[in-house]
């Protein structure tokens, strides 16, 4: 697969997802991750979209989605220049025998337990979506009950940010204060 990760910021304004979700839509076009969040400014929503490129072409998404009248800047993240986590929750059959070595899978992981009873546990995982796969694979022998993700988030390296040449950008300071 060749995911495409694409940072947009919308308007924080209520139909904007239903917007960009139609838009996908109506092209026949598949995401495969789908995540939207506040920023540092009330007013601006970072939506991150992976699509597959095989299968969807890419640069016509990018400029579909700039002709929306809500969504103010598109930029697409390469992977090596981008900081990717995605979330995941993940309850696992714990069979006593068998519990010190889940715990030690956990940790190899920095997966973190948030609810424990006598037979299950709940994993919580913030990684990489790859590493996240990783630790799903050796959890398997335990048997997944089940998963919940968050889907992805990225945000580039370095000290440019996608806000930098936004008409009417204010640093977060000044929007803060």
């Amino acid at each position: 697969m060749t995911a495409h990760t694409l940072s947009v910021l919308v308007e924080n304004k209520p139909g904007v997802l239903a917007h960009v979700a139609g838009l996908f839509s109506r092209r026949a076009f598949n995401i495969s991750s789908l995540s939207v969040g506040p920023t540092a400014d009330p007013r601006v929503s970072r939506m991150t979209i992976v699509v597959d490129g095989a299968s969807t072409p890419v640069d016509q998404v990018h400029k579909q989605l700039e002709k929306l009248i809500r969504v103010l800047k598109v930029v697409e993240l390469e992977q090596d220049a981008a900081v990717e986590r995605e979330l995941a929750l993940i309850k696992v059959t714990v069979r006593p025998d068998l519990r010190a070595d889940l715990l030690d899978v956990a940790a190899a992981f920095s997966a973190t337990v948030v609810d424990l009873s006598a037979d299950t546990l709940v994993l919580e995982a913030v990684a990489s979506p790859g590493k996240l796969d990783t630790l799903l694979a050796r959890l398997e022998q335990h048997g997944t009950c089940e998963l919940v993700r968050t889907g992805l988030i990225a945000i580039g390296r370095g000290s440019e940010t996608i806000t930098d040449d936004m008409p009417g950008h204010q640093p977060m300071a000044a929007v803060a204060g």
